[in-house]
């Protein structure tokens, strides 16, 4: 494999190592029966309602400990009747009163905390053995890295961890000695098709991608977009700015990232593939080149087990793939006219340091623009370019902390202040 590029270039990949390998086999060997305590973080989300599901399918295999929301009070109540965590935090600080009034009256009780600080205080809490990372964006990083200090093994379901927090997170999972599983699909694939194999054995990895809701469209017909034709995806249900960001395949190019972050892969041995079906989840190429893929129903429920059981396989009721109903498995490139976001985002990694903060920041501006009716979605990628364009004159090789979450407020406000100049306007 060529020598990896960025800021990771001396780090170490948490999940693509030899002593990842012979910890794999040493849990798995280790004869112990599954039984994880969970904190979740992002419980009122998506993930973390999946999440939850499976820990309701499988109460003699997990437990929680402790769940964190933004300010959905109400779902966060009928969470903490069902699971019992010892700790709740509501991030919307004004709710605090109104959380702690209906857990009493529910009869819930546990340690109630609330803010960005109640958010920290829940993932470094207790015994928790491993922490699900589902808190949507940047918000995310603190919670997470005080988990990792914590010593928490980490289901990783937030992207910007790594994204942008990966110049500062790969040296404190080494320091700590915390495992790092991902949760999202394509990086769960990848991770489940590493299991067993020697660290210098990768050749290449290939993110498949589903083409999102315009892999069907016409470069040219883009122009005519709509927010609700945005969020149309066709294979997954997800939160509304991943959606977008599935559309425009911005995600993907992340998932780029994350990539070089996860398993050590250099940005020119790290393909994307448009796959409709999203059966095949990923691929790696080995260095004799075979190629292993992972399949399965489009089901975020999996990649989310394999994150908190591995390295177990624990049985579950779902519909087993069924290759001959399925019928046929497709591939072919990105239209990378149609997808700019994808050239972005490989831009942004190969510079490494500081730039892949600030390329995921302003995505995440532009896209609140966006379903904000305040710019067009042909707007999204020309935003991220000019403001990953002003970055280059004040880029840093090793951001520390304090740059990043600088850095992500700095990209945040250029790309806004664009709009307000009256640039990339409807």
């Amino acid at each position: 494999m060529a020598a990896t590029t960025g800021a990771a270039a001396g780090a170490a990949a948490p999940v693509n190592t030899d002593a990842s390998a012979r910890q794999t086999l040493e849990r798995a060997l280790s004869g112990l029966a599954l039984k994880k305590r969970i904190t979740l973080l992002g419980s009122t989300g998506s993930i973390g309602t999946q999440t939850l599901d499976i820990v309701a399918a499988c109460p003699d295999a997990f437990s929680i400990v402790g769940l964190a929301a933004g300010g959905n009070v109400d779902l966060l109540v009928e969470q903490a009747v069902l699971f019992r965590p010892a700790i709740v935090a509501i991030r919307d600080a004004s709710k605090y009163g109104a959380l702690r009034a209906a857990l009493t009256d529910a009869g819930v009780t546990c340690e109630v905390v609330a803010g960005e600080e109640g958010v920290v205080a829940v993932a470094a809490y207790g015994d928790a053995d491993v922490v699900v990372t589902g808190i949507v964006g940047v918000a995310g990083l603190q919670p997470t890295l005080a988990a990792i200090r914590a010593g928490k093994d980490i289901a990783l379901a937030n992207k910007e961890t790594l994204i942008a927090g990966g110049p500062v997170v790969l040296p404190l999972l080494k320091e700590h000695g915390v495992t790092m599983t991902p949760a999202d699909s394509e990086h769960s694939a990848i991770f489940q098709c590493l299991q067993g194999a020697p660290a210098d054995s990768l050749s290449k990895v290939i993110l498949t991608a589903s083409g999102g809701a315009f892999r069907d469209w016409n470069a040219a017909d883009l122009e005519k977009v709509q927010l609700s034709d945005a969020l149309k995806h066709p294979n997954w249900s997800m939160g509304a700015k991943i959606t977008i960001d599935s559309a425009t395949m911005m995600n993907k190019g992340l998932e780029v990232i994350e990539a070089h972050y996860l398993f050590g892969a250099a940005y020119d041995d790290i393909d994307i593939v448009v796959h409709p079906q999203s059966i095949v989840h990923s691929m790696v190429e080995m260095a004799d080149t075979s190629v292993i893929a992972q399949l399965g129903w489009p089901d975020m429920r999996l990649p989310l087990l394999y994150a908190i059981a591995w390295p177990a396989r624990v049985s579950m009721p779902y519909e087993r793939l069924d290759l001959v109903k399925v019928g046929a498995l497709t591939f072919r490139a990105p239209d990378l006219a149609k997808y700019p976001c994808i050239e972005l985002a490989y831009a942004a990694g190969r510079l490494g340091g500081s730039a892949t903060a600030v390329i995921n920041a302003a995505n995440e501006a532009a896209v609140e623009l966006f379903r904000q009716d305040k710019v067009h979605y042909l707007a999204i990628p020309k935003l991220i370019e000019a403001t990953l364009d002003a970055h280059r004159s004040d880029w840093l090789a090793n951001p520390s902390l304090d740059d990043i979450v600088a850095l992500d407020s700095y990209a945040r406000t250029v790309v806004n202040g664009f709009v307000d100049a009256g640039r990339y306007l409807k």
